[in-house]
C-alpha cells in the first residue's frame, strides 16, 4: 500500500505494508522515530520502530536516504502533526544511505538540485513538481479523448524544418569529414524534429480531429529560463475548423487543464503556493474562471503604444510581441487571460493562412498572466496557389515539401492547430520560474548530464 493510499483510508489497519525512503529518524530509549516518503504524496508518514522486533536490530542503517520495508498496523496517533502513523511489527532495511548522501534535512536551492537530478525527485519540491507533470499529461489525453480526438504519433526523425528556422539538430552516420549526403543512413538531410505540426496534418485531412503529444528539440543556443533544447509539445490539428474555432478549443484546453490540476494536485500545488509563488493560486482561479479577452494584434500595439510604461523594446506594427508586451495586456490592461489573432503574416510561417486584407495572416497567440504566450496556433493555408507563393516568399523547396502540397491538391479542407509547450503549461501551474526545473532531466546548451 502507498502512504497516500493508506492516510486517504482515514481509518486503522491492521495488517499494512509500507515501503519507502527515509527522511529522519530519532532515537529514544527502546524504540526509534522513522519518517518515511514513498513519493506517492507529499506528505510523509511516521513509524514506530520497538526494540526487539524482527530486523530492529538494523535501525542504525536506516539513516536518512536509505529504504526500508516495513510491515505493522496503522494506528491513530497520539502525536502533533499527524493523524495516523505506523506500529511497526517488523523492519528491513532494504538499502543503506551512508553519510555523503547529499539530500540531508536542510534546504537546497533549485541550482544545488539540478547538479544532482537523480536524486532530487526526492525533495519535496521536485516530487511536487514531478507528479504534478504526470498528471498534466493525463489530462491532456482525456481532454482530447473526451472529444473523440485520434491520438497521432509523428515522427522524431524529419526531412522537414517545421518553423523554417534552421535551428535544428542534425542526425546522421557520416564522419564529420564527409559530404556525400547519398550515403548518409536515411539517404538526405535528416533532423530531430522542432514540431510534429506538418505530419500531424496530414491525418487531420484523414481523420478530422488528432493530435500529437510527443518530444520535439531546438538547436538553439539559448541559456534563459524559459528554453531548453528538448522539450514536450501538445499539437492537435482539426479539418473544417476556421481560427474562431481554434481559439474557441486553445482556450477551453488551458482552462480544462487548470481546473483539473486543482482538483487533482491540491497538496502539491499547496506547496507551489507557499514556498514558490505566493500569487500561484490566486491566478489559477483566477484564469480557469474568467473568459479570455479577444483582441487583433493591431488593436494589441494600438494598447501597447499608449500605455504610459515604459517598454524595454518599442512598439510598432510588423514586430513580434516581446513578452514584457504579452504580460502588461494580461497584468495590468485586461488583467485577464488574453487572445490576440490576425498577425502580420511577413512575422509568421509560411503554412499560416493569408487574411482577406493580404497584409496578415489567421494566426493566434494566448497570453496568460505570468507567463505570456502559452498557445501559439492558427488556421492553415489550404489554397493550393496560396500556399506556393508563400513557400517561394519563405524560400522552401516546393519538391522536399510536395506530400505537403499534396493535401491541397487532393481533397483540401480549411483546417486549423496550435502547440502549446508542455513545460511552459507545467510552469505556469506550479509557479516554478525555471524551465530546468519542470523537466526531469533538462537538455541546455553544453548540458546532456545523467
Amino acid at each position: 500500500m502507498t502512504i497516500k493510499e493508506a492516510l486517504a483510508s482515514n481509518k486503522p489497519i491492521d495488517d499494512i505494508t509500507i515501503c519507502g525512503w527515509v527522511r529522519t529518524r530519532r532515537d529514544s530509549k527502546g524504540f526509534s522515530f522513522l519518517s518515511i516518503n514513498d513519493g506517492s504524496c507529499l506528505a510523509n508518514i511516521q513509524a514506530i520502530i520497538d526494540d526487539g522486533i524482527p530486523g530492529s536490530e538494523s535501525i542504525s542503517m536506516a539513516t536518512t536516504g536509505s529504504s526500508v520495508k516495513l510491515k505493522g498496523q496503522l494506528v491513530e496517533s497520539p502525536g502533533k502533526g499527524q493523524s495516523f502513523e505506523i506500529k511497526a511489527l517488523e523492519i528491513e532495511v532494504t538499502g543503506s544511505a551512508d553519510d555523503t548522501y547529499p539530500l540531508q534535512k536542510k534546504g537546497h536551492s533549485p541550482e544545488f538540485l539540478r547538479e544532482i537530478a537523480h536524486l532530487r525527485p526526492r525533495s519535496n519540491l521536485f516530487g511536487c513538481v514531478f507528479r504534478t507533470r504526470s498528471r498534466l499529461a493525463y489530462a491532456i489525453h482525456q481532454f482530447f479523448q473526451e472529444k473523440g480526438f485520434v491520438y497521432v504519433h509523428t515522427p522524431i526523425i524529419t526531412a522537414s524544418d517545421c518553423e523554417g528556422a534552421g535551428e535544428m539538430f542534425r542526425v546522421t552516420t557520416l564522419d564529420g569529414n564527409e559530404t556525400d549526403k547519398e550515403n548518409d543512413f536515411f539517404g538526405k538531410p535528416t533532423y530531430l524534429t522542432v514540431s510534429g505540426q506538418l505530419e500531424v496534418e496530414t491525418f487531420a485531412c484523414a481523420l478530422s480531429n488528432v493530435y500529437t503529444f510527443g518530444p520535439t528539440f531546438r538547436a538553439e543556443n539559448s541559456n534563459t529560463t524559459r528554453h531548453a533544447s528538448e522539450f514536450w509539445m501538445i499539437e492537435p490539428e482539426m479539418a473544417y475548423c476556421n481560427l474562431e474555432g481554434d481559439m474557441d478549443l486553445a482556450e477551453e484546453m488551458i482552462q480544462y487543464l487548470i481546473t483539473d490540476t486543482l482538483e487533482n494536485c491540491a497538496e502539491d500545488l499547496d506547496l507551489f503556493g507557499k514556498f514558490v509563488d505566493k500569487g500561484l493560486m490566486e491566478r489559477l482561479h483566477s484564469v480557469s474562471s474568467q473568459a479570455f479577452q479577444r483582441i487583433s494584434y493591431t488593436e494589441a500595439v494600438k494598447i501597447l503604444e499608449g500605455a504610459e510604461m515604459k517598454f524595454e523594446y518599442p512598439v510598432e506594427w510588423g514586430m513580434n510581441l516581446q513578452t514584457e508586451h504579452e504580460r502588461f495586456l494580461t497584468e495590468e490592461h485586461f488583467k485577464s487571460p488574453v487572445t490576440v489573432h490576425d498577425y502580420p503574416k511577413s512575422i509568421k510561417p509560411f503554412y499560416m493562412r493569408v487574411n482577406d486584407d493580404g497584409k496578415t495572416s489567421a494566426a493566434m497567440d494566448l497570453l496568460v498572466p505570468g507567463i505570456g504566450e502559452i498557445i501559439g496556433g492558427s488556421q492553415r493555408e489550404e489554397r493550393l496557389d496560396v500556399l506556393i507563393k508563400n513557400m517561394e516568399n519563405h524560400n522552401i523547396s516546393r519538391e522536399d515539401y510536395s506530400w505537403y502540397s499534396d493535401l491541397r491538391k487532393y481533397g483540401t479542407v480549411p483546417h486549423s492547430g496550435f502547440g502549446l509547450g508542455f513545460e511552459r503549461m507545467l510552469m505556469f501551474v506550479t509557479g516554478v520560474a525555471n524551465i530546468r526545473d519542470v523537466i526531469p532531466f533538462p537538455r541546455t546548451p553544453g548540458s546532456a548530464d545523467f
